[in-house]
């Protein structure tokens, strides 16, 4: 195969990799948010439930997340649904691997609401109480405290380690690979599997370093328009 055979052959799996970052990050970030809500609530079941869950799924490897969202549902109700799902999609429109795509979109979605909302948390609550004060002195409801003083200074500061997140989101996905979606890594290796071309492997950091280097410079400018909240 060419050069550009190879490249093009990769950016198919690429464009998987891609799928995979844009809905976590549209579905996990909103996410996150009420989770974050519930890890501070006032009531303590809300409170200790939110903050256990987080536990387990900020303390198990996402790669064993996966397996079990796959895996588990057939092993416990002997129904294996992203088989049907599978199935389903590649009789009725040719796409293949949607069960397989749901599968890993469910897990990095729950798995990264909760890095999110740990994020969202800690920014919530680096805010001093004299501000809430002061707008209580003001006259303003909660409400208008929250959205008029504290959420522009809260994104501010979660701008940096979210950028953290979601550049790491995006090396994350080779992981779906490990039940077989042919995201980029996937590809490299049925290629050094079946043509024994080994180069592919080592030229995926190439798609990744490329897009990592327009996040870095988008999230570099936004958090540069962000400056003027800092306090």
């Amino acid at each position: 195969m060419s050069f550009l055979e190879v490249t093009a052959f990769l950016f198919e799996g690429f464009k998987i990799s891609l799928l995979i970052f844009a809905v976590t990050l549209l579905c996990g970030a909103p996410l996150g948010l009420p989770i974050a809500f519930c890890s501070m609530s006032r009531f303590k079941v809300v409170k200790a439930i939110s903050k256990v869950f987080v536990w387990i799924i900020r303390g198990v490897p996402l790669m064993l997340q996966i397996f079990i969202i796959y895996y588990v549902p057939g092993l416990l109700f002997d129904f294996q649904i992203f088989s049907q799902v599978d199935r389903y999609f590649f009789i009725e429109y040719g796409i293949a691997d949607a069960g397989r795509i749901f599968a890993v979109l469910i897990a990095f979605t729950i798995n990264y609401a909760c890095y999110f909302s740990e994020i969202y948390r800690g920014g919530i609550e680096s805010i001093s109480r004299g501000q809430y004060e002061a707008g209580y002195v003001l006259g303003l409801t909660k409400s208008q405290i929250f959205r008029k003083i504290i959420l522009k200074q809260v994104i501010q500061r979660i701008v940096p380690p979210m950028s953290n997140e979601i550049i790491t989101l995006i090396k994350d996905t080779a992981l779906a690979n490990c039940i077989v979606v042919c995201e980029i890594i996937k590809q490299a290796k049925e290629l050094a599997a079946t043509k024994a071309l080994v180069w592919p492997l080592f030229y995926t950091g190439v798609f990744y370093l490329l897009f990592v280097g327009v996040l870095t410079i988008v999230l570099g400018q936004v958090e540069k328009k962000l400056k003027y909240f800092r306090s």
